[in-house]
């Protein structure tokens, strides 16, 4: 990720970062320092008062009963299935086109991560595809809420329900999300989220958070992330060591009293774009949209550019200084380490050619109206001289 306000590649107008988490912390510097140096001064660098307080806070805003603090978003899905007692011979649903954390979480218990279909417009877990992917081995199902939108929820979970499956949301991009006025975290047996510092609620560092309604899960979660002791010395099962640090805490209580505000202006930015686009989105170039029934959040803005133009576009945009990403260009059916995995019952087409198409734009709340001016000129350029050319051709 970009930082500096470096000049663009091509003439002298200043380059715009995919994300800049440097102009988010810095008109925080002082009230981070602050919290910081209380927790230095207080020595507890671990099960700190703020790692407590965070959880209540989150546990709040997500409508849920309890908030269990862990390493990182990775910890909270491993986590959640050990909680639900997951190990080998079970399978686990999962997207396909998602980040690598939510296969793996089953890969690491022994099960096997099973890949269902994707929506093509949310690029969310389609749940009209989901049964063909049930098995009687079927343990839990992990539908990832992709880039700031809640999946269908209702769907999915009537279609769990028929079959007696837990669900765990993968919320590690969409905290502050909704579905039907539901916040993302709730609607599960058990959620994940993550607070790596590109996510819209970042630390300085890795962190996460599991959410659960159920007491004897949330004890579960506990146990499993302390090593499996308790009391102290007394293993009951055999764990990990997932602790969130107190100063991630401190920053994170800091920043989380900004969130609405943040997630606000990114709604600004992602309809700022699409008024901005509007006039390009054809066959070729297709924009993101929001479900009504969801808030979406947006931690990316997700075009999609068809025609085998995506590529030729991000280079485009990187001559011109700008910053995008692609997420994600590798299918997790289609990676070397998940090779060894039976084949996808069901075709992935959808997935695949979502993996070919998408290109992810600069959406953070500090965005300037100037910058994404020069985003869209770039964008609208680009489809123009490829017109042109097509048109020669």
């Amino acid at each position: 990720m970009n930082t500096r306000r470096d000049l663009a590649v091509e003439g002298s107008l200043p380059s715009v970062p995919l994300l800049d988490v440097g102009r988010g912390n810095g008109p925080l510097r002082q009230e981070l320092l602050d919290a910081i140096a209380a927790v230095i001064d207080s020595g507890r660098f671990l099960h700190g008062p703020d790692v407590a307080a965070l959880e209540s806070e989150i546990a709040t805003r997500t409508g849920c009963r309890h908030a269990i603090a862990c390493a990182s978003g990775s910890d909270a899905l491993l986590l959640a299935l050990m909680a639900l007692g997951v190990g080998p011979g079970d399978e686990v649903i999962v997207p396909s086109f998602t980040f690598f954390a939510t296969a793996s979480a089953a890969w690491r218990l022994g099960a096997r991560p099973v890949f269902a279909e994707i929506d093509p417009r949310s690029y969310n877990l389609d749940p009209e595809r989901l049964r063909e992917s049930i098995t009687p081995r079927t343990k839990a199902i992990i539908p990832v809420h992709l880039f700031g939108q809640s999946v269908e929820m209702n769907d999915i979970l009537e279609r769990a329900c028929e079959h007696g499956i837990p669900v765990i949301e993968d919320a590690a991009q969409a905290i502050g999300a909704t579905h039907q006025d539901r916040p993302v975290g709730s609607m599960g047996l058990l959620a994940a989220f993550s607070f790596y510092p590109t996510k819209n609620l970042g630390g300085f560092g890795d962190g996460g958070m599991v959410t659960t309604n159920r007491d004897d899960l949330a004890e579960r979660v506990r146990l499993f992330a302390a090593h499996g002791m308790n009391p102290r010395y007394y293993h009951r099962v055999v764990g990990i060591n997932s602790r969130l640090d107190t100063i991630q805490a401190a920053v994170l209580r800091v920043k989380l009293r900004h969130l609405d505000t943040w997630t606000a202006q990114r709604g600004v930015n992602a309809d700022r774009y699409a008024e901005l686009l509007a006039d390009q989105a054809d066959s070729r170039l297709v924009l993101p949209t929001a479900s009504a029934r969801n808030r979406h959040v947006w931690n990316q803005y997700t075009i999609r550019v068809r025609d085998g133009l995506r590529d030729r576009l991000r280079e485009q945009l990187q001559r011109q200084g700008i910053g995008s990403e692609i997420y994600y260009p590798v299918p997790l059916h289609q990676q070397d380490c998940f090779k060894t995995l039976e084949p996808s019952r069901v075709p992935l087409r959808e997935t695949e050619a979502a993996s070919q198409e998408v290109l992810s734009l600069p959406i953070y709340p500090e965005l300037t109206r100037g910058e994404q001016d020069r985003v869209a000129d770039c964008i609208r350029q680009f489809l123009a001289a490829t017109a042109t050319k097509t048109r020669a051709a």
